[in-house]
């Protein structure tokens, strides 16, 4: 199974996130959305599981989770933005959801893919959303296959001009 990884969207879905998700089979946004419609344009490639972000509307809080658990090709997975934690970090997303094997979150718009504990995979796909803290807006792919560690990787949606 291939995962669309996306978060902090902030009503700006590039373009570029269609031509990386094009043959995902799920996708999981880690919140601050925007308007709910990121969601439906998303849908349109694969089946979208979300939470909402500390910057998502009233709307959106009473369509999402603050928080998503699921299990997809044998892994728990746990799905949050992140912003309970104050400026999460892969322990202490791990130790608030220590059932978790993989833990996808955002509100840093910082790019990360770590492992925790030695089996917990931890990713945070960065910003996909209009750019913010000089960071380059970017995405995740992660493969699952039973009885393998998820394999993932960090894309990027534009070319990194650490000066623009």
């Amino acid at each position: 199974m291939r995962l669309g990884i996306i978060s902090d969207t902030h009503g700006l879905l590039r373009p570029e996130v269609f031509d990386v998700f094009r043959e995902v089979d799920h996708i999981l946004h880690a919140g601050d959305v925007g308007p709910a419609a990121i969601l439906t344009e998303l849908a349109a490639l694969a089946p979208v599981t979300a939470v909402y972000g500390n910057t998502d509307g009233w709307d959106l809080r009473a369509q999402l989770p603050a928080v998503a658990s699921l299990r997809l090709d044998g892994f728990d997975i746990v799905v949050t933005h992140g912003d309970q934690l104050g400026s999460p970090t892969p322990e202490a997303l791990n130790a608030a959801f220590p059932r978790a094997e993989i833990i996808v979150y955002g509100h840093t718009h910082r790019p990360l893919l770590t492992t925790v504990d030695v089996v917990v995979t931890v990713m945070n796909p960065g910003g996909a959303g209009p750019k913010r803290f000089n960071l380059p807006p970017s995405v995740g792919i992660m493969e699952l296959e039973p009885g393998i560690p998820p394999r993932a990787r960090l894309v990027p949606l534009q070319e990194f001009d650490p000066l623009d």
